[in-house]
């Protein structure tokens, strides 16, 4: 049984991604940050020997114990999708250098050293997802931290895509839309304006749903896109077209 690992997926993207992979037949291990109860209750659903280990991808020490627990429990990766991330961040006239410096440590620092650290498990032919944004291509003024941190990710993913060709691993983006997820609730659920100019930012129509992601990072995961490197997915509904 092939194993995978998911960050940050107690909820939302994260635990749609975790469902699907299990569903393909993936043992898979997930994090997370603060949720326990809910890491639990997807640990239960995934079965296949899932488990769950808290973790703070802001935090170096999280990422070692993460990987040393990763370790223990198995001697192969074949899966690393990085979703774990934080989306705080606003004008750059309201940024202050702690918010700044916390939404690169998650989204960017963490990400790195995770990858760094864990790319010994990962075998010829091994997989690596990582989870980006639209906002990546377009200008997004409201969150320009943010927006940078998927930049950087971007970036990353062609460096390592090329340097990790010749074992036959594959790296790409999967990037969002705006999805219904509880980090979008409080603004987006139960606020028909909101969910009409959600809509109208892609040319679909419509909101994106969690699941929706998780299709598109089960392609990267698998045998079909044993071709496709260094690329993004856009799964933003066609978003700011």
């Amino acid at each position: 049984m092939k194993t995978a690992l998911v960050t940050g997926a107690s909820r939302g993207i994260g635990r749609a991604i975790a469902l699907r992979l299990a569903s393909d037949g993936f043992r898979v291990a997930i994090t997370y940050a603060a949720d326990e109860s809910a890491a639990k209750e997807v640990v239960d659903l995934l079965g296949n020997g899932a488990f769950a280990v808290q973790a703070d991808l802001g935090v170096q020490e999280d990422v070692h114990r993460l990987t040393e627990r990763l370790r223990q429990e198995t001697p192969v990766l074949d899966v690393l999708v990085n979703n774990a991330g934080i989306g705080s961040s606003g004008p750059i006239g309201q940024e202050t250098p702690q918010a700044y410096d916390r939404v690169f440590a998650v989204n960017v620092k963490g990400l790195f050293f995770l990858t760094q650290q864990v790319l010994p498990l990962i075998p010829d032919g091994g997989r690596i997802v990582n989870i980006t944004s639209g906002v990546a291509r377009i200008a997004f003024p409201e969150g320009i931290a943010y927006a940078m941190t998927k930049g950087a990710v971007q970036v990353f993913t062609l460096a390592l895509a090329k340097e990790l060709g010749p074992r036959g691993i594959t790296v790409n983006n999967v990037a969002p839309g705006i999805i219904d997820t509880d980090a979008n609730a409080a603004w987006l659920r139960g606020n028909p304006d909101a969910e009409a100019y959600a809509a109208s930012r892609h040319a679909l129509g419509r909101v994106g749903q969690a699941d929706e992601i998780g299709n598109a990072v089960a392609f990267a995961a698998s045998e079909q896109a044993s071709f496709v490197t260094g690329s993004t997915i856009d799964a933003t509904g066609g978003g700011n077209l």
